[in-house]
């Protein structure tokens, strides 16, 4: 779509009235106003119950969105055009999300590494620098195409906009242990949430989440779908595990810019190249201890300020079992292998993987 000022000067070269532009946007404005009042009757008749964060979350297409989310998903589903050279970073919420931006973003601008006033990260949130889709599309309907092409998205694969499956743009997807993920999110909210709204507590969070009434939930179907994809079309839908790329960030960063058709030279993965370089910048202590990420804000999810250090927690593998009682363990691995082992995913997510000790029911609030 045309911005304002290319529209302005089509109708001036035509020799129209003076008015003839403020009338096309009024017309469009009023048309976006359709869209939203259409798109609001049609949530208003969706199934819901009651939200993590906002007052309800409503059934679409098989997952759980808040109202604002689920307005920016109808916008993107009916206007969004992908490009074949579009990046779309795919993840359940915190699976690694601030992470993956920041890796990405320096990926594919690698030669900011080596001049610190040039790198946007320096500055900026990776929140800012990576625009989140539905949350674009909700604050600009008028134009829901951001003006970068990496992009990301919480969307399950089955409800993304047509044309990102059709354009050949690339799609990266990241999952991790969903006992981690259900923690972290718990933590998450809470933070967001506030003061004068009561908290949820981490039963309430974990029945929700086992019950897959979460945001963007089912947690196991939202993983299919992507792994699904993965397998169907691997040449434009790539599947990370995050707990591998912790284990292992160098070799598959590597294997992020050769699916990207950026490979790194000899030169650059050789000794402390710029393979290292890349990967230590955004490690989770370097990223966290910025001056951005621990006393800037921006806006996005429905609020007008976010602080930027509360997408910072721990960044740790395993960090649920502090929390979570042996039972919620047990119950989760149970869904997950259940879920999964037609799929031959299981069991990526071993409880015996390292020695953190296992809360006890009673400390579980």
């Amino acid at each position: 779509m045309a911005s304002p000022s290319l529209t302005t000067q089509s109708f001036s070269s035509n020799i129209v009235g003076p008015d003839e532009p403020k009338l096309f946007h009024k017309e469009k404005e009023d048309e976006n106003n359709q869209i939203l009042q259409k798109n609001l009757l049609m949530v208003s008749e969706l199934p819901s119950e009651k939200g993590w964060l906002s007052e309800n979350i409503h059934l679409y297409q098989g997952f759980w969105y808040s109202t604002g989310v689920l307005n920016g998903l109808l916008i993107l589903q009916q206007c969004f055009q992908a490009q074949p050279s579009d990046i779309l970073l795919a993840t359940y919420p915190k699976s690694g999300t601030t992470w993956l931006k920041a890796l990405l973003f320096i990926l594919t601008n690698r030669t900011c590494i080596d001049n610190s006033e040039k790198n946007p990260l320096m500055t900026t949130s990776p929140h800012e620098l990576v625009s989140m889709l539905e949350s674009y599309a909700a604050k600009n309907p008028m134009n829901p195409r951001p003006s970068n092409s990496l992009m990301h998205t919480h969307i399950p694969y089955t409800s993304l906009p047509e044309s990102t499956k059709s354009s050949g743009c690339r799609i990266i997807y990241v999952y991790r242990d969903p006992k981690d993920v259900l923690v972290s999110c718990w933590h998450f909210v809470n933070k967001l949430k506030p003061n004068e709204i009561p908290q949820i507590s981490l039963v309430e969070a974990f029945e929700r989440f086992s019950r897959g009434v979460s945001p963007y939930g089912p947690y196991w179907d939202h993983v299919l779908g992507y792994w699904k994809a993965s397998v169907e079309f691997p040449e434009r839908v790539l599947l990370l595990r995050y707990e591998d790329m912790k284990r292992d960030p160098c070799f598959h960063i590597k294997r992020l810019a050769e699916f990207l058709g950026h490979p790194f030279t000899t030169e650059e993965e050789a000794g402390e190249g710029l393979v290292s370089k890349l990967v230590d910048f955004c490690s989770f202590e370097k990223l966290s201890n910025l001056e951005v990420n621990k006393k800037g804000s921006h806006s996005g999810f429905g609020f007008p300020v976010i602080e930027n250090k509360i997408f910072f927690r721990q960044g740790q593998v395993g960090d649920s079992k502090n929390h979570l009682a042996r039972e919620m363990i047990d119950h989760l691995d149970q869904i997950t292998e259940e879920k999964f082992k037609e799929f031959h995913l299981i069991n990526t997510f071993s409880s015996e993987e390292d020695e953190i000790s296992v809360c006890p029911i009673d400390n579980v609030i």
